[in-house]
């Protein structure tokens, strides 16, 4: 049986069974000493009421007129016995005894001192030169039933201390652990984008430089994620200007100038420079996506903006180009706007891009927030789907692209805390694609 993960579980499982095993070992001992004692005072006892009874039986037995006679001590009231004794003579006659005695239970006198049986344990004593001894017995059973009597007083305080005990534990080390836990929470809550330091004052001095550690890790992480995002959203941002200028100044010169050759490098160069175009805003679009916040306070309709970008999307590649089908209510959703409008327009460029040219893009928009864009074309190995939303990945196409359009959708995907799957084929098809966008803060059935 494996232990308990948590540290709070194993501190808590092992103190508490150190503890019980002291407590126990601690009971055990004093079990034994106290058995110790108790065999010392009935010893002591049996010595004592010999030496007492002796001399009164000798004056009795010295007064007697006839010698040999057995006498039993009679009782005055009915009581348990727990010491009984005889009084011999020194050729075994029996001169006294008390009115419980039994004579088997005396073994023959052979010196002073202690014996014991399978029954008794008994004291010897002797006066007159050995001419008359005495033997006091005790049953072990008695011995034995007030051993177990001390036995339990001192368990039934540890059958309610061990469990007060353990319990005690428990909360000791659930407070104790009470700043870690909340250390560990608040790294376990924490959104994929958020890197900022973790603090609780009131860590253990053992817990306080893992903190540390983490802390200064996530600082590192969150310098580097902002010099990439800096560098990729300026140098997209700075290239823009010099390449419409240029794009600008080549249509000029296709213009202007009658050279068959001149006029194809300058189409060369045009087609090289809209890419370039194009690899800048995808590029702006990814800092974007690893960059601020992607998610607003309150929810908002998000259907005017997918009639924007589709409106955008038919005079660009025409009306018959994309086929909609959107929710008669309204999709309420977190998503920031804009953001909403870079997936739908990626996940429809790529659609476009990769499917059939005679075949339209199938997109549609539930009320539960699932955003479906399908297009035909041929199916998509699993191996290569499971790459595509990898950077300049393009997987086995001849079709023109950066391949960051599938990479930045799932970045907004990772940094809402939304959800972002692609299937090939679509459920219910036998070819195709889809590339499904679950959009946070909607009512999702599936």
């Amino acid at each position: 049986m494996r232990g308990p993960r948590s540290l709070q579980g194993r501190l808590a499982l092992w103190l508490g069974i150190g503890l019980t095993l002291l407590w126990l070992a601690t009971a055990w001992t004093t079990a034994t000493l106290v058995r110790g004692e108790m065999d010392e005072v009935f010893d002591s006892t049996l010595e004592e009421t010999a030496q007492r009874i002796l001399p009164l039986a000798v004056l009795d037995i010295l007064d007697r007129e006839e010698e040999g006679i057995s006498e039993r001590i009679a009782t005055l009231r009915r009581h348990e016995e727990f010491f009984t004794y005889i009084v011999r003579d020194d050729q075994g006659r029996v001169l006294l005894r008390s009115h419980n005695a039994e004579d088997a239970d005396f073994p023959p006198f052979d010196g002073m001192g202690f014996r014991q049986t399978a029954t008794h344990r008994l004291y010897y004593d002797a006066a007159l030169q050995g001419s008359i001894n005495i033997a006091v017995a005790e049953p072990l059973t008695h011995r034995n039933e007030v051993a177990r009597e001390v036995l339990a007083g001192l368990a039934l305080p540890l059958l309610v201390v061990i469990p007060l005990g353990l319990v005690g534990v428990l909360l000791i080390v659930r407070r104790s652990l009470r700043p870690v836990r909340r250390f560990s929470l608040a790294l376990a809550h924490r959104g994929a984008r958020d890197l900022s330091a973790v603090g609780d004052g009131n860590l253990p001095d053992e817990i306080r430089p893992v903190a540390e550690a983490v802390n200064e890790v996530l600082d590192r992480l969150a310098r580097a994620l902002e010099a990439e995002r800096s560098f990729t959203a300026n140098a997209a941002h700075e290239l823009r200007t010099p390449v419409a200028a240029a794009l600008a100044q080549t249509q000029r010169l296709m213009d202007e100038t009658a050279e068959a050759n001149t006029t194809q490098r300058a189409a060369e160069i045009e087609v090289a420079l809209k890419r370039l175009t194009r690899l800048s805003e995808k590029l702006m679009q990814l800092a974007r996506a690893e960059g601020g916040r992607l998610r607003r306070d309150a929810k908002s309709d998000l259907r005017p903006v997918l009639d924007i970008v589709l409106s955008d999307c038919d005079k660009s590649a025409g009306p018959a180009c994309i086929q909609s089908t959107v929710s008669d209510t309204p999709v309420l959703s977190d998503l920031d706007p804009d953001v909403f409008a870079i997936v739908v327009r990626n996940l429809i460029e790529n659609a476009v891009r990769h499917g059939k040219v005679d075949s339209p893009v199938d997109l549609r928009l539930n009320s539960d927030g699932k955003l479906r864009v399908i297009n035909d074309g041929p199916l998509v190995a699993p191996a290569t789907l499971a790459q595509l939303t990898a950077r300049f990945e393009r997987g086995q196409t001849s079709a023109t692209g950066s391949g960051l359009g599938l990479s930045i959708v799932q970045a907004i995907a990772d940094g809402a805390q939304a959800k972002f799957t692609l299937h090939s084929p679509p459920q219910g098809r036998t070819d195709g694609f889809e590339a499904v966008f679950h959009l946070p803060g909607t009512h999702q059935k599936g």
